[in-house]
């Protein structure tokens, strides 16, 4: 993972680095120390992940985020900040950014949430070689390699305490008609996935969704008892958003009322990526 970092505070800079490098999280290709560099140094290095502090002079983080993401949107983003307001949170993630590391540095938390992006990275580029194998059209191989997944999916669910649900068995019948017939659930939309099985697809859609809140929750507790667990930060990012997880944490801290969100979509997407990774 090739890593730049953007921050107007020269000993945040280093404390990044040191920890970058102490953890093994990849190599810092670049540093600046506001926008305009940064902008200039971005485009000429093309990292794939940016760390980005919020407040800067003469320009911060979201304007910077604003002329990047359209143009690198294969570049990964977090955001550095102090910052509590929900508002400027909110804007950030609206802009692309995927995590934010809170001031002042903890070095777990860096650990965790690089982890978490260099999963999603590795994951997306995974993904675009398993799309490329089907275009090769090879379909006896095809349907080992279909076999072969469905093991996969089920270790996953098996590591994630869900499938025994009633709903494993839908996620596992649209895994595999998206890997069967090359498909993403970009094409179509979840009740549609749905119809090919049933005819109340609505139902099976609530099933797939209360497995996966179930499997959101499962990570969560997993996250409370040891944030560095293997299954807490492999699959916390790759099948959920982190800070949905970090939402469903807080609901069973009871520091908050409100539960994480599931993106079954993405869900879906992290099962079939899982598929190719857990199988073996």
């Amino acid at each position: 993972m090739r890593i730049f970092i953007v921050d107007d505070n020269i000993n945040v800079v280093r404390i990044l680095e040191k920890i970058i490098y102490d953890k093994e999280l990849g190599e810092v290709v670049g540093t600046s120390y506001n926008g305009p560099d940064a902008l200039k140094e971005i485009d000429a290095i093309r990292p794939d992940l940016v760390l980005l502090d919020l407040l800067m002079p003469v320009k911060d983080g979201i304007s910077i985020l604003k002329e990047i993401k359209n143009k690198y949107p294969e570049i990964h983003y977090i955001m550095i900040s102090q910052v509590s307001s929900k508002e400027m949170i909110s804007k950030a993630y609206e802009n692309g950014i995927e995590f934010f590391i809170s001031k002042p540095i903890d070095a777990i938390e860096v650990q965790s949430v690089i982890k978490n992006v260099t999963y999603k990275f590795e994951m997306n580029k995974k993904l675009q070689t398993i799309q490329g194998l089907f275009s090769d059209k090879q379909s006896a191989s095809v349907l080992e390699h279909t076999k072969d997944s469905i093991i996969g999916i089920k270790r996953v669910m098996q590591r994630m305490g869900i499938l025994s649900e009633s709903g494993s068995q839908d996620i596992i019948n649209i895994a595999k008609y998206l890997i069967d017939n090359n498909k993403h659930t970009s094409d179509e939309t979840i009740a549609d996935l749905c119809s090919h099985f049933t005819d109340n697809p609505k139902v099976m859609e609530q099933r797939i969704r209360r497995t996966a809140a179930i499997g959101m929750k499962n990570l969560a507790n997993i996250g409370l008892e040891d944030y560095m667990n293997e299954i807490f930060t492999e699959y916390s990012n790759g099948l959920y958003n982190f800070e949905q997880i970090k939402i469903e944490m807080d609901f069973i801290r009871e520091k908050s009322k409100k539960r994480g969100k599931v993106n079954l979509k993405k869900f879906i997407d992290g099962i079939v990526y899982y598929s190719e990774t857990e199988k073996a």
